[in-house]
């Protein structure tokens, strides 16, 4: 069965944040030789810039998007002038209703929390951003993990944490071979020149 899975895109978003999780689910695609519908929405449908700089054309618009079955919300330097945005929160709120899954990359966890869908939840984000959200008390913030899954929300952390939590999600939805065989395509075997010690996930 082909899912619709939504990649939420907006002024100032961190590329790998949304770019790292579609390659997966694009790989996946590949060897599968199937078409889940993969899309960018943003507010309107002029060309986003990211935080890097690169000019980046939705897909869709807030009210053309379809409801996906995965809605992707990835993260920035600074969340909050999407947290000023009533039109953005409310999309992330709706689409999520329609969910199956509902994911997050770095400060995203502050859309999904500001909208509603990580209220009352497990989460995690950025090493930079959990001080600042477990300042709220309004859901249970978890240090020193790639990624946190909550039933069926799953927030990662900062960045590169996005294409764990992506392969994770592609073993759920398509079996751990089929995730092993993505991870295989893609020749993501993480061994950076720089250790630093954490952990892998939290069910």
């Amino acid at each position: 069965m082909s899912l619709k899975i939504a990649f939420l895109i907006y002024n100032g978003v961190a590329e790998l944040d949304f770019i790292g999780p579609k390659g997966v689910f694009f790989a996946s695609n590949w060897l599968r030789k199937e078409q889940d519908h993969l899309y960018l929405v943003a507010s309107s449908l002029e060309p986003i810039t990211t935080l890097e700089g690169m000019k980046v054309p939705p897909d869709y618009d807030f009210a053309s998007a379809p409801l996906p079955d995965i809605l992707v919300v990835p993260g920035s330097a600074d969340p909050a002038p999407q947290l000023d945005q009533p039109d953005l929160l409310k999309w992330v709120e709706q689409a999520s209703r329609h969910c199956t899954w509902t994911t997050s990359i770095c400060t995203g966890a502050a859309i999904l929390l500001a909208a509603g869908p990580a209220k009352g939840r497990r989460i995690t984000s950025h090493w930079m951003m959990r001080d600042a959200l477990r300042l709220q008390n309004e859901a249970t913030v978890i240090d020193n993990v790639r990624y946190v899954v909550d039933d069926h929300l799953v927030t990662s952390a900062g960045v590169s944490a996005g294409i764990d939590m992506a392969l994770w999600l592609v073993g759920e939805l398509r079996g751990p071979e089929h995730a092993r065989e993505v991870q295989h395509a893609l020749e993501y075997y993480p061994e950076p020149p720089y250790q630093l010690e954490t952990t892998g996930a939290v069910r």
